[in-house]
């Protein structure tokens, strides 16, 4: 994750903490009312407005976070985050949320993606830096290093619409893992949603496996 990621998600949970202290018997109440944590995050994220991301952190509260003292610092490292980061969330919403899903490639679901990606970038899906091959050679090609294990393609999707392509692929003893998102879905936090994703599935998929990110969009 970059530093203006981890900035950004920062900024996020302090925010959820001051909102959850101005609603504080409402939240206490939600907590008692849910039947479990994955309830509670979910009440409390609709009763602040704020991501699952932030609702959590504000379950995790130890009672000395309460304080005045405890108070005023989290307002002050929210007033320099803010000075820190240029955009607001409402310009990259996808970024703190969770609403992307990813799935796997699908040759016959999936192969306008994969073009439209070859198309822009010109070089090969296996992360070489090679020229492209021919859209089937491409898609063959990773087929065979998928049925192998020693790569993984993934469908990045909000809702029922493709955003992006995420490639895992596994080199020298790490998975080297590439995002790309399509032109008209960028600058609005899809490439950060999706490293989000798919580092818990490439570590699922490739167990004990350092990952090596590359930036996200193109």
């Amino acid at each position: 994750m970059t530093d203006v990621d981890q900035a950004t998600e920062r900024r996020e949970i302090t925010d959820a903490l001051l909102t959850a202290l101005e609603k504080r018997h409402e939240v206490l109440d939600a907590i008692v009312e849910a039947d479990d944590r994955e309830a509670a995050v979910a009440t409390i994220s609709q009763l602040l407005g704020k991501s699952p991301l932030g609702a959590d952190a504000v379950l995790n509260m130890s009672f000395f976070q309460l304080t005045k003292d405890e108070r005023r610092k989290n307002q002050a490292e929210l007033d320099d985050l803010n000075q820190a980061i240029s955009f607001t969330s409402a310009e990259r919403p996808a970024a703190a949320s969770d609403t992307l899903d990813l799935r796997p490639f699908s040759a016959d679901d999936d192969a306008d993606l994969l073009a439209e990606r070859t198309a822009e970038l010109q070089v090969s899906a296996d992360g070489s830096g090679s020229p492209a091959g021919s859209l089937d050679d491409e898609m063959a090609a990773g087929a065979d290093r998928v049925d192998a294990e020693d790569a993984a393609w993934l469908v990045a999707l909000e809702g029922s619409d493709k955003v992006g392509l995420v490639f895992g692929e596994l080199r020298d003893g790490e998975v080297n893992v590439r995002v790309w998102i399509r032109p008209m879905d960028r600058k609005r936090g899809y490439g950060t949603a999706a490293l989000r994703r798919s580092r818990s599935e490439f570590a699922r998929l490739f167990p004990g496996v350092p990952l090596t990110i590359h930036a996200p969009s193109a």
